[in-house]
């Protein structure tokens, strides 16, 4: 038949839209895939390395503090006169043996600081201590001299009752030591570490009567 088709022919077939997007849909999925991997692999290692950090950081390089350790006090000068009417002459210097130890698996950095030596709450004498380094589970010994500034000393009218009731004079020291560690190169821990003896010096006997020492440390 004219404009009809032949029996038996077959006409040629185009895939539809419906037989297209399936297949365009499993090559997108398919190029997804790796990348999906890729990403969960590198969050995954990420997780893990952040995880042996905490730990590490919380257990073998938790920071620790420093401890300081009075060895010794001495007099090294001790010089004490009384003129009429009342009048003081005096001259002390103390020597202070102590050991500054970092028990951390790394190094601990301390700034500038001072001991300081006190009559009550009053600074009577200071020296200072200059900013260093301790290398890990290391320790350094500090040989301070504490030499009384008399002027000071002399100001504060209790020294006068101390001295002459009790024969004794009573002073303390202070060491304050405040520095930092560096965990795994990533974090600073800031920490702080004191020692305070209580000194009672004899004036007849121009010695050492007794001492207490105590010490405190924070992060």
């Amino acid at each position: 038949m004219e404009g009809g088709v032949e029996e038996g022919s077959n006409p040629k077939t185009h895939p539809t839209q419906n037989d297209a997007v399936p297949r365009s849909s499993k090559r997108k999925t398919s190029k997804r895939r790796p990348i999906c991997i890729c990403i969960a692999t590198t969050l995954a290692i990420l997780i893990l390395l952040i995880l042996i950090i905490t730990i590490l950081a919380l257990t073998v390089y938790k920071a620790k503090r420093p401890v300081i350790t009075v060895s010794s006090v001495s007099l090294n000068d001790f010089d004490f006169d009384v003129d009429l009417p009342l009048k003081i002459h005096l001259n002390l210097s103390l020597d202070v043996d102590l050991t500054v130890k970092n028990p951390n698996k790394v190094a601990f950095r301390y700034t500038n600081t001072s001991a300081l030596l006190k009559f009550e709450d009053n600074v009577i004498g200071e020296v200072p201590l200059p900013a260093g380094k301790i290398k890990a589970s290391g320790f350094t010994p500090l040989n301070l001299t504490l030499t009384v500034m008399a002027d000071r000393l002399l100001s504060d009218s209790d020294v006068y009752s101390d001295v002459f009731k009790s024969g004794t004079l009573p002073v303390s020291t202070t060491t304050r030591i405040k520095g930092r560690v560096r965990i795994l190169h990533l974090f600073d821990i800031h920490v702080v570490s004191y020692s305070y003896c209580d000194i009672n010096i004899g004036i007849l006997s121009r010695s050492i009567q007794n001492q207490t020492c105590q010490y405190k440390t924070k992060l």
